[in-house]
């Protein structure tokens, strides 16, 4: 196959994209700051789901980063350099979290010494669950991803100039130190914000479940990145569609992952039939929340599957940017299913608030600011990296 010659030219993004984050990101924060004082405990709940977002998608970006690399797979590539601007977001988990951390109350009701002393269960997960440590591993946690995201962003940036494959070696061993410790700390910091909430609910498979959706909702902003720049021309005219086929292959079989391990965690609490495991997902089948429940199913499973399960479907640009919002959108409708329950406000049943919308709104400016500010910066494409051509000459 005849190499194409490299033709990419860095093009600024238009200026209309920093002006919807920032209104995105106002809008966010002036709604949110009144959600507090209208609703201040739904407020904070409804902030936390907007934070495991975050995670998801900076902390997913990151893990896809490190599993190119660990794979050596050569069509990703060219859009690596898209999926570290959405890792750039890690940093911000140190900022974002100092809210969660004064309203700890709130939230979680191991961390009242009242309720620990009157409850068997939460004494023995004390040790565990307590204040001081939840805060020491939050920020642990950050600033491991930031570390690794640091030095994979900067190996790849200097690539650029130097095209050193060295650089190339260098992400390659911290993406094989990285991937076990990700494994680790997805699960912890999963526990830490979202199992704890119900704190006499546990689940062996739940880092799993969450790492699922993770993944799925990174991928689906890559992808909706990618489709959009390719579109309006900022990416190396060499990119064909077939180049977007393997971005929706991923997404499909991430779908069908998130579904399976779904299933599996309901099953097999189904099937054991333990109290202390069961009352979790009752609760989730009991007045308004069982529409939910069944709500999450079609959403995260079901409408995917059947749109992404042709080859065709896969590299169609109209579908796969309709996918990946829907996707986003599913991701932070799973994450509500898994937190709004457990709150005492609407253990019985779900009604309509408008701070339930607000905090997304901010993320998502957040997130379009950040990447714009990236991207002016640096090339939306790792240019000297060495496998970069192979990447462009991908074809089905």
């Amino acid at each position: 196959m005849q190499s194409i010659e490299l033709t990419y030219q860095k093009k600024d993004l238009p200026s209309s994209i920093s002006k919807i984050g920032w209104i995105l990101l106002f809008i966010g924060l002036i709604l949110g700051v009144a959600a507090f004082f209208v609703d201040h405990s739904r407020a904070v709940y409804n902030y936390l789901i907007a934070y495991a977002f975050m995670i998801s998608i900076g902390v997913g970006a990151l893990f896809l980063i490190a599993l190119e690399y660990v794979v050596g797979a050569d069509w990703s590539v060219p859009f690596r350099r898209i999926v570290e601007f959405f890792a750039a977001t890690i940093p911000l988990l140190a900022i974002l979290v100092v809210p969660l951390l004064f309203n700890i109350g709130d939230l979680f009701h191991w961390s009242h010494a009242e309720a620990v002393a009157e409850d068997k269960v939460l004494q023995g997960k004390a040790p565990y669950l307590n204040v001081p440590f939840f805060i020491i591993r939050v920020f642990v946690l950050v600033a491991i991803w930031s570390l690794f995201y640091f030095f994979f962003a900067r190996n790849s940036k200097k690539q650029d100039s130097t095209k050193e494959q060295k650089l190339t070696t260098k992400n390659i061993r911290l993406s094989a130190i990285f991937i076990p410790i990700f494994a680790l700390t997805i699960t912890i910091s999963s526990v830490d914000w979202l199992m704890s909430v119900a704190p006499h609910w546990f689940s062996t498979i739940f880092g799993v479940y969450f790492f699922a959706g993770t993944v799925v909702a990174a991928l689906a902003a890559v992808t909706l990145a990618t489709v959009l720049l390719k579109e309006n021309g900022y990416l190396h005219p060499a990119l064909t569609n077939d180049h977007l086929y393997s971005l929706g292959a991923l997404l499909f079989a991430f779908v069908n992952f998130w579904g399976y391990i779904a299933f599996s965690q309901f099953m097999l609490i189904w099937y054991a039939d333990l109290p202390e495991e069961t009352s979790w997902f009752l609760q989730k089948w009991q007045g308004s929340w069982a529409i939910f429940s069944i709500g999450l199913i079609v959403v995260q499973f079901l409408v995917p599957y059947v749109i992404l399960l042709t080859q065709p479907s896969k590299m169609d640009p109209k579908k796969l940017k309709f996918i990946s919002i829907w996707l986003l959108f599913a991701h932070l409708y799973d994450i509500f299913w898994l937190v709004m329950p457990a709150t005492d406000q609407l253990s019985d049943g779900y009604y309509f608030s408008w701070i339930d919308f607000v905090f997304p709104i901010a993320v998502v400016g957040l997130i379009i600011l950040v990447f714009n500010l990236k991207a002016k910066k640096e090339n939306l494409m790792p240019i000297g990296d060495p496998k970069f051509q192979k990447g462009l000459d991908f074809h089905l």
